[in-house]
């Protein structure tokens, strides 16, 4: 990904025989997208997000279901981060029956539900931000770490980001997340947000 487009760092062209090997540099462990071009559609279920680590790594899913049947092993980043996707997927499913039940308070015009709706779906991101800062914190190892706080939690209070820099281990800190990190909170700071 690069300034918000997806970037061909290797292509291959399958007849047959669905077993390939790819191989390339990385200078840190970095989120890509295996994505599938089926010729037909451009949907969402054609790309497969995995974190990228040196070392072999072995991705394993289906032709009809693409990303539901995906398995990746080999990056303890990629394992981290299934983990995280879990629990956060709980509160997006939340959220998500809210936003239903807050629909119908609309059409019936229940305004005091639509308010008391409002109200939880705010304590469902407060927890799931809460959840993503102790991931980030309890995960300062790993290149995992800085990536969640810049994807899901950049506009988090600056104590917050503080804390996540302070816990990255000197290694995360150099790669290539832990500067993009680095970066942001101290364009934070100077903005003063």
């Amino acid at each position: 990904m690069k300034d918000t487009v997806l970037v061909a760092i290797d292509t291959i062209k399958i007849n047959g025989d669905s077993h390939f090997t790819s191989e390339f540099d990385l200078q840190s462990p970095e989120m890509l997208y295996l994505f599938l071009d089926r010729g037909v559609t451009n949907s969402l279920d054609n790309n497969i997000a995995f974190f990228a680590e040196k070392g072999k790594m072995n991705i394993e899913t289906s032709l009809d279901f693409f990303t539901a049947d995906v398995k990746i092993t080999g990056s303890k980043n990629q394992e981290l981060y299934d983990e995280y996707k879990k629990v956060v997927s709980r509160y997006v499913d939340q959220d998500l029956d809210l936003i239903e039940k807050k629909f119908q308070a609309f059409k019936d015009k229940k305004t005091e539900e639509v308010v008391k709706i409002d109200e939880e779906q705010k304590n469902i991101q407060k927890r799931k931000y809460l959840y993503t800062t102790n991931f980030a914190v309890n995960h300062g190892d790993y290149e995992v770490a800085p990536y969640v706080t810049l994807a899901e939690i950049y506009d988090i209070n600056l104590k917050y980001l503080d804390t996540i820099q302070k816990r990255m281990s000197p290694k995360v800190a150099k790669s290539m997340y832990g500067k993009k990190l680095n970066d942001f909170i101290a364009e934070r700071k100077k903005e003063g947000k």
